[in-house]
């Protein structure tokens, strides 16, 4: 399969970011990025598809959207829509329909930052998704950089520390949303996580301090969605978009948090008598399953069953482990970084029915 860098979720001047969509370009060429998705609040900002290019470097730019109901305070049950044919915002009063509107337009959506609390601090309120009685959504947002900020800045005073160190911010998901995607997979469906940067690049100011609080660059460089295409990429604009589409519905991905180091490479399998199969896929226990994972040098390597650690590998490689119950298998990565145990990797998983 072929590899390529995504970072998905992030805003224009269309709805609250600082940038334009060329200033998004330009960031994202000077990144690892293959392809960005951009997603303004209930509007598609159409014109902005297609390759850019720099010298010997082109970057791919999608366009989707993250609806919310704007009549609604707190404005929660975030969604973001890739790939349909249309606008949805109008169906943003109602989660379920909404997700219906979209699966009927051709796309695909996630549950964005399921957790996203409060940072009285700054003004932010909670924004976490709250209907979880909604179905047939592709997946959630697992990893969402910005929701993981909030957690961090009590003060403005930590809020100004963080706008000069951003790195020292992400440690891994927020543990609610790893746990509530485990409940999700234990209900029997598939749920695909992917990791977003919810990049504004917004300006602030505190006194003569002023800066920009995650640059686009930054984001790129840091929780990224590594999609495995069943080919590589064209350069035409709309076969490359539906091998993406495809591909994420499929839950052909992980989440890598590539600031600390490229996550290019991993890769998490399943080998059956007749068949192997890759994240979001399903093999069947029968006549055995050889679960593998591999990454791209030696960390600490933990395989979940069913959301508990069955295998934990410190300072490996590879790990392979011999299924012979039925479970949803997934694989987590740790490595240290800036001094402190991070999140490297987070596969989606292998289903053994």
């Amino acid at each position: 399969m072929h590899e390529i860098v995504v970072n998905l979720h992030m805003h224009t001047r269309y709805s609250d970011g600082s940038g334009l969509h060329k200033d998004i370009a330009a960031a994202a060429l000077k990144t690892d990025a293959d392809a960005v998705i951009v997603t303004d609040h209930n509007i598609v900002a159409h014109g902005f598809e297609g390759y850019y290019k720099d010298k010997n470097k082109k970057i791919l730019m999608l366009v989707g959207e993250e609806v919310h109901d704007q009549a609604r305070e707190p404005q929660k049950n975030h969604l973001l829509v890739f790939g349909a044919d249309r606008e949805l915002a109008t169906f943003a009063d109602d989660p379920q329909n909404l997700i219906n509107q979209v699966r009927a337009a051709g796309g695909i959506c996630f549950l964005a930052h399921p957790h996203d609390p409060e940072a009285k601090a700054f003004n932010e309120t909670d924004i976490s998704w709250e209907d979880w009685s909604v179905q047939n959504y592709t997946g959630i947002e697992l990893w969402n950089a910005l929701s993981e900020l909030k957690t961090v800045v009590p003060t403005k005073l930590h809020g100004a520390f963080y706008a000069f160190f951003p790195a020292l911010v992400a440690r891994q998901p927020l543990p609610q949303t790893l746990a509530k995607w485990d409940e999700l997979l234990a209900q029997g469906g598939k749920v695909v996580a992917v990791g977003g940067s919810d990049a504004h690049a917004l300006h602030m100011s505190m006194g003569f301090i002023h800066r920009v609080i995650f640059p686009y660059e930054f984001h790129f460089r840091a929780v990224n969605t590594h999609v495995l295409l069943d080919e590589p990429l064209t350069g035409d604009l709309a076969q490359d978009r539906a091998l993406i589409y495809q591909a994420l519905a499929a839950g052909h991905c992980f989440i890598g948090y590539d600031l600390s180091a490229s996550a290019r490479g991993f890769r998490f399998t399943a080998q059956g008598r007749d068949e192997t199969v890759v994240m979001g896929d399903e093999i069947s226990t029968k006549n055995g399953v050889t679960l593998q994972a591999k990454i791209p040098f030696a960390a600490e390597i933990v395989l979940l069953k069913d959301g508990t650690p069955i295998q934990t590998l410190k300072n490996q490689q590879i790990c392979a482990y011999a299924a012979v119950e039925a479970g949803v298998y997934r694989v987590e990565v740790y490595k240290n970084y800036l001094g402190k145990r991070r999140g490297w990797i987070y596969s989606n998983p292998i289903y053994v029915r």
